[in-house]
């Protein structure tokens, strides 16, 4: 069961940002990072408390997402006993290229904060946890692959409890100049699904859950968001960057995670996607849900508001479901003007009856990551 969420978007903090979202309000503005690259959308976090340099720290907004987690979950310090599963796709990309370009940099900076899995170790030194400590990596599928080893860790009984999520800083340098080479960066904004769409935003952010089982919720009488009904995770590796065109592996992950849930296609009440506004990915998409599920469900992509915040997309997704189904609102699909596919679009926020919600992440190299989150 999930009993805390902490989440950060460039529209805020977790109530801030959902109100926000039901608004159908973004948080992308033009912004020039880099004086030697040109100014791009982007969906950057301004809050000063987690600023240093004028960049997002990571030092400083996983601590602010776990205490956030923790105190909706009306938990105190130390967790000796909790899991950790953190992951990110880009982890500390930000700071080797500091290191690579700037020989003076390097010699301050301590090579252990350059790690993939430096959030896994923030959030265990702050928990203070001797419980086992994970940090998956699975491109822009990894929140959701967080998700999932949380869950598994519960599942087995290795743990009671365990803090999981993803986080990620992308906009650097590098990252915006390789996705400018592909092609797949947004001039103007981000429109998922629209027949104007023009690419990914990047976005910085994440979102941190606790997890526990039954049991320990119901014993301490606390909130309980939903819980997870069952994971699917699958690999094409067909392309480093396009999907399978025949949505084979794809199509399996939501198969699969259905079977593991006990649920019919059906039964499913809301699908927050991927929705990158890319042309393959929502073209993608689209076709496998309109293969796979014969009943008008609403789906909506919150990239719009939030930007594409790569490896922690899953995680905020899983965070905007779960909200969902605890206060009954669906989120729009923030930037759609003109569908280009027959789907059930949420366009405007509106109340509805959920009880079974799924989220979908796909990443290069043909990660797909799908997750369903049912009501209590």
């Amino acid at each position: 069961m999930v009993t805390g969420i902490g989440l950060r978007s460039c529209l805020g903090s977790l109530q801030d940002t959902w109100q926000n979202l039901l608004l159908g309000k973004s948080g992308i503005r033009f912004h020039q990072p880099f004086v030697e690259l040109s100014a791009y959308p982007l969906g950057l976090i301004r809050e000063e408390n987690l600023l240093h340099n004028n960049r997002l720290s990571l030092e400083l907004l996983i601590p602010a997402l776990v205490t956030d987690a923790l105190e909706d979950a009306s938990l105190n310090l130390p967790q000796s006993d909790c899991g950790v599963v953190i992951g990110s796709s880009r982890g500390s990309q930000a700071t080797w290229e500091s290191l690579l370009s700037n020989s003076q940099t390097m010699a301050s900076i301590s090579w252990l904060k350059t790690l993939h899995h430096y959030g896994a170790i923030i959030t265990a030194r702050l928990l203070q946890t001797q419980a086992p400590v994970l940090a998956p990596m699975a491109a822009c599928a990894t929140g959701i692959h967080a998700i999932a080893r949380g869950y598994e860790l519960i599942q087995t009984g290795e743990c009671e409890r365990v803090v999981v999520g993803a986080l990620e800083t992308p906009v650097t340098r590098l990252t915006l100049a390789a996705f400018e080479k592909m092609g797949a960066l947004a001039k103007t904004g981000c429109y998922p699904f629209d027949l104007q769409r023009e690419g990914l935003v990047l976005g910085e952010g994440g979102a941190v859950l606790v997890l526990e089982t039954a049991q320990l919720a119901h014993s301490r009488g606390v909130r309980v968001y939903g819980e997870i009904a069952g994971f699917s995770l699958t690999c094409d590796a067909t392309h480093i960057s396009a999907p399978e065109s025949s949505c084979r592996s794809s199509a399996i992950a939501i198969k699969d995670c259905l079977e593991r849930s006990n649920l019919d296609s059906k039964d499913i009440d809301y699908i927050h996607v991927h929705g990158t506004s890319t042309k393959l990915n929502d073209y993608h998409e689209a076709k496998l849900i309109n293969r796979l599920f014969s009943h008008p469900v609403a789906i909506s992509s919150t990239k719009g508001a939030t930007g594409h915040t790569l490896g922690a997309s899953g995680a905020l997704g899983v965070a905007f479901c779960l909200m969902a189904l605890k206060y009954g609102y669906l989120p729009p699909c923030v930037g759609l003007k003109q569908p280009e596919f027959e789907l059930n679009f949420v366009t405007e926020s509106y109340k509805a009856s959920i009880q079974n919600t799924l989220c979908f992440s796909f990443g290069f190299g043909g990660q797909n990551a799908v997750i369903c989150l049912s009501g209590c």
